[in-house]
């Protein structure tokens, strides 16, 4: 549980500390929340409390995410006691009364309960965390603090269930429908989205591009939904912001494709550049498939790709992916370092072992070419709240130790949750973090050029001496970048911090496209 304590917290937090590493303490409440949702993304749940008012609404934006993104994360919030609340007083941290905060956490989660009866509260509390396991989706839970600690009943059996299995005429006409619907294609495709991680899917995504042999491609917010380099594999699809010409160019050119757990955004289409005509699309919600403007409530992409890779008698191979092929990258000495420069560099560099946690912004854009293993990529690529990489690198780094976090941020996003870093050594979580150095917001220029965009000048390379932890250095050449990369990816044992310093207008093409159609909107 990640989390900053307050006094409606406080006996909660004591009973915690009985459980040593239950509790993981942050430097803000937002950042406990982007901790969680990432441990969340990697774990199956993510949990996260706070005290009433000033710590639950500061956890508004990132559970907006979480839901945004399909991310299951409990949200816990200690409030006043029921004795406390008699004529209603101007108790502190209170806004308009004692039930704002619930109205404002019931808009941004798939359940909220108010647990202030011991003999109801195992079940609501056990119904919360069934509800996001099974619906990938946050819940809330506020707990007066003169309820805690009083005797109740058991927790009652109550499981995460499976979806609600569909009428099997229903699902039995949909896959006779998509099955036939890509029977008639010659140049059938298919996209793998977010909800194939979030759900387990991988092996069956495996299963049916080797049997229909259908070359397959990621969106930005599904990227390493694909867990292995099979030849089926072509690279992340985004329209204009996809990861190479060729990607875009295979998947424009299919005259069907199977969508599969892919949110249809701006972000995940670059603007709605794609090429994909929906009357020739199938497209597998968490739900619901369409095929083409036909739709079959109840069939979600689970039973889809489950019933399809039983029709085809494919195998869900139980093996784990082997380390993918990074491609060479030689730096140019004394060359002053750009932006897709310093992508190559972390192509050549990044994968297997690590979990790499891109930003929102040209961090995630440059990185959609990087290779990391199954679910070793995390970013918000559809909500894109800025100064969640910071914090999540903590999520992830206690969610898969095996895996050592490397953060890539822009320094506008740093600044915002960079005091995260702190206390990071405590719990053994050491990151390797790239600053990129452009003095400012480099998605927002492109788009509309002003001051605005300029963000305060920081020394981040003595940063970690600044929170007691780790070290930095700062580059700005390729030569001088890769040995700072290489260093600090060889040494485990400490946060490895380099600051990355690029020209203000040096962007990677992906970004540089993408702004290009955002510019026409603003």
């Amino acid at each position: 549980m990640f989390g900053v304590p307050g006094d409606f917290t406080l006996l909660l937090n004591h009973m915690l500390d009985q459980q040593p590493g239950m509790f993981v303490g942050t430097s803000d409440e937002q950042g406990a929340g982007f901790a969680a949702d990432a441990y969340a993304r990697l774990r199956g749940i993510g949990v996260v409390m706070a005290t009433w008012g000033v710590g639950g609404l500061k956890l508004v934006n990132s559970t907006a995410q979480a839901w945004a993104e399909s991310v299951p994360v409990v949200v816990i919030c200690g409030s006043p006691g029921l004795g406390e609340r008699e004529g209603d007083p101007l108790l502190h941290h209170k806004v308009k009364d004692f039930d704002t905060q619930m109205r404002v956490m019931r808009d941004v989660t798939e359940y909220a309960a108010y647990v202030h009866d011991p003999e109801t509260a195992p079940r609501l509390i056990a119904e919360a965390f069934a509800i996001a396991a099974r619906e990938c989706r946050p819940v809330y839970l506020e707990i007066p603090r003169d309820i805690v600690g009083l005797p109740c009943g058991p927790l009652p059996d109550v499981p995460p269930p499976a979806d609600a299995d569909p009428d099997p005429a229903v699902l039995s006409a949909c896959l006779d429908d998509v099955q036939a619907a890509l029977a008639q294609a010659e140049r059938p495709a298919i996209i793998s989205g977010v909800l194939v991680a979030r759900l387990g899917l991988q092996g069956h995504l495996d299963a049916l591009a080797r049997a229909t042999g259908y070359p397959v491609a990621e969106t930005l917010l599904g990227k390493s939904s694909v867990g292995s380099d099979d030849p089926w594999f072509k690279g992340v699809y985004a329209g204009a912001a996809s990861s190479d010409a060729e990607v875009r160019a295979l998947i424009d050119a299919s005259d069907r494709v199977l969508v599969l757990g892919a949110y249809i955004s701006d972000l995940n289409t670059g603007m709605f550049t794609t090429g994909i005509d929906r009357a020739d699309t199938v497209i597998s919600h968490q739900k619901v498939t369409y095929v083409g403007v036909r739709g079959y409530d109840g069939v979600g992409v689970r039973h889809l790709m489950r019933g399809l890779v039983e029709r085809l008698g494919a195998t869900v191979p139980d093996r784990q992916p082997a380390p993918r092929q990074r491609p060479p990258f030689t730096p140019s000495p004394s060359t002053p370092l750009s932006a897709p420069a310093l992508f190559e560099a972390l192509r050549s560099r990044l994968g297997h072992g690590h979990t790499i946690i891109a930003e929102a912004g040209d961090s995630l854009f440059g990185s959609a070419d990087l290779r990391p293993e199954e679910s070793g990529f995390l970013a918000t690529a559809y909500y894109a709240s800025l100064g969640y990489a910071v914090p999540a690198a903590l999520g992830a780094g206690l969610a898969r130790p095996d895996r050592r976090p490397v953060v890539i941020v822009g320094d506008g996003a740093f600044q915002m949750t960079a005091l995260e870093l702190g206390g990071m050594a405590r719990v053994g979580v050491n990151p390797v973090v790239v600053v990129i150095n452009n003095d400012g917001y480099a998605t927002e220029r492109p788009m509309m050029p002003g001051a605005f965009n300029d963000v305060p000048r920081m020394r981040y390379a003595i940063f970690p001496e600044a929170v007691g932890s780790g070290t930095g250095v700062k580059v700005d050449t390729e030569d001088a970048f890769v040995a700072a990369l290489d260093e600090a990816l060889a040494d485990a044992s400490q946060l490895r911090l380099i600051e990355a310093v690029t020209p203000s207008d040096s962007i990677s093409p992906q970004l540089r496209n993408l702004t290009t159609e955002l510019g026409k909107r603003v």
